[in-house]
């Protein structure tokens, strides 16, 4: 049996890859017992950030690591692309939906149960083991501490900001254009929802455009606005993938307008020319009654928030069904304390996965997670435990996780920067304990004027295969149907 602490997306993902392998797991989740400051339901895979998965074509690195994961049997990928929402070329999810669907698969599997219980300290009790570790950004302060004191090294934190979601009927469209940046979009033509109050047109985001003189006098506002937390942004660590707005701000005051306040691919359509800036709105739900603003993390306190946020054209009116705020976020030192594996070096049966192992992201948690799950579950069945080749998406995280330099660590998302270059195949494939390929006959080392999506692209197709040579033909996924083990 596994046990595994924490029910989020790497938790339930690494739950329901054991059970498939037919190994009997237990998830411990603290949720309603003793709820966090950013979690509202009890709910398994509950997201509290952003409810967008990212990219979802493969000549970006989360999309690749998307597939790979559908083919590795996914329930998180599975479900979010069963409840995704409008999002442009991205895979966002009904957040509600989403998670009420991960909890009932988890609830509904013969081989999976969930103790609603606080883990206070790392278990000693050798029954608790294999045992994977998966509290996620939110562990509580006396996991924490134990957690320092068993892997001997200093906690690192960061601080971590979610962005405000506001009632789709509040937003005035008369003064908003739907569209998607450069008419990428999966909606094509068809209308938005009822809720919305808007018809036809193109695109998956409801934009709120700004002239030079809107944007200056937001801008202005939000610099001068008082922080919920902390005032002093020099000292304080925030991921650099999800600052929050005003911290942004304080860089310079251009910086909104090349980050998410961006008009590059849109136009508005009433000027007939691209707005000076421009802030996106994300449907957030599939009945279209909540939108999120895209890119607005914020720490700012909630009156503040109402009234800065009221200064973009379309939202003077908005009502907020909840407001941007600030929490901590907890990780490990990953390459002092994992293997690729994500095994820890001090002991083989305790495992690490999700935000608390040091990725950042919705996929890259789940990701880490199902390979975490598999591993586990091959100590109770007596196999030895396996990682996809760095050439892999999913590979190339757990050697980034686990080899990275541990005296300036903080999580990473994927990327393409992260993923062995072709010329490493050969020697990735042998670590990965395979028989090496034949070079490729093109290396991208020698490939001049290529385009930089083709280039992705063939990492991409490189990375599928590998991973499906290192499947194998009896390497199981999807649904267990056998005899329990463990």
């Amino acid at each position: 049996m596994i046990h595994i602490l924490g029910g989020g997306l790497a938790g339930s993902e690494a739950a329901w890859q054991a059970a498939s392998l037919g190994v009997r797991v237990v998830i411990h989740e603290m949720r309603p017992v003793r709820p966090t400051p950013v979690h509202k339901t009890d709910r398994l895979a509950e997201l509290v950030c952003s409810n967008s998965f990212r990219g979802d074509k493969i000549d970006n690195a989360v999309g690749l690591l998307k597939e790979e994961m559908r083919r590795l049997g996914s329930l998180v990928m599975r479900t979010a692309d069963e409840h995704r929402v409008p999002a442009g070329v991205a895979l966002a999810v009904d957040r509600e939906r989403f998670s009420q669907a991960i909890t009932d698969a988890i609830r509904l599997h013969p081989l999976i149960s969930v103790a609603r219980e606080e883990v206070a300290r790392v278990p000693t009790d050798a029954s608790m083991f294999p045992l994977i570790i998966a509290t996620g950004p939110l562990t509580s302060d006396s996991l924490s501490a134990d957690i320092a004191a068993l892997i001997g090294g200093e906690q690192l934190y960061f601080y971590d900001a979610i962005s405000p979601i506001v009632l789709a009927e509040t937003i005035d469209m008369t003064k908003v254009f739907r569209a998607s940046r450069w008419d990428r979009s999966v909606r094509g033509s068809a209308p938005l929802t009822p809720a919305c109050g808007v018809d036809g047109g193109q695109g998956d985001y409801l934009n709120c455009p700004l002239t030079r003189e809107e944007y200056d006098r937001f801008y202005d506002a939000l610099t001068v606005a008082e922080s919920a937390t902390v005032h002093d942004f020099d000292k304080v660590k925030f991921f650099e993938g999800c600052l929050p707005i005003e911290v942004m701000a304080h860089r310079g005051r251009d910086t909104l307008r090349f980050g998410p306040m961006k008009p590059v691919g849109l136009v508005d359509p009433r000027a007939g020319r691209p707005p000076y800036a421009a802030v996106q709105l994300r449907q957030d739900d599939l009945a279209g009654d909540h939108f999120s603003l895209v890119g607005f993390q914020t720490q700012l306190k909630w009156g503040e928030q109402a009234r800065v946020l009221a200064l973009i054209p379309g939202l003077e009116g908005a009502e907020f069904v909840r407001f941007g705020m600030v929490h901590r976020n907890t990780y490990i030192n990953g390459p002092t304390v994992l293997r690729e594996t994500w095994q820890t070096k001090a002991r083989d049966d305790l495992f690490f996965a999700g935000q608390i192992s040091g990725v950042e992201g919705y996929v890259e948690s789940a990701a880490s997670g199902l390979i975490a799950g598999r591993n586990a579950a091959a100590l109770v069945r007596g196999e030895e435990p396996r990682v996809p080749p760095r050439t892999t998406a999913i590979g190339a995280l757990a050697y980034y996780v686990s080899h990275a330099d541990p005296r300036n660590y903080q999580p990473t998302n994927i990327t393409f920067g992260i993923v062995a270059p072709v010329l490493d195949s050969a020697r990735a494939a042998v670590s990965d304990g395979r028989t090496a390929p034949e070079p490729d006959p093109k290396p991208f080392d020698n490939a001049r004027g290529k385009k930089r999506r083709d280039r992705k692209l063939a990492i991409s197709e490189r990375a599928l295969r590998a991973l499906d040579d290192w499947m194998g033909a009896d390497l199981k996924v999807g649904p267990y149907t056998g005899k329990a083990v463990g």
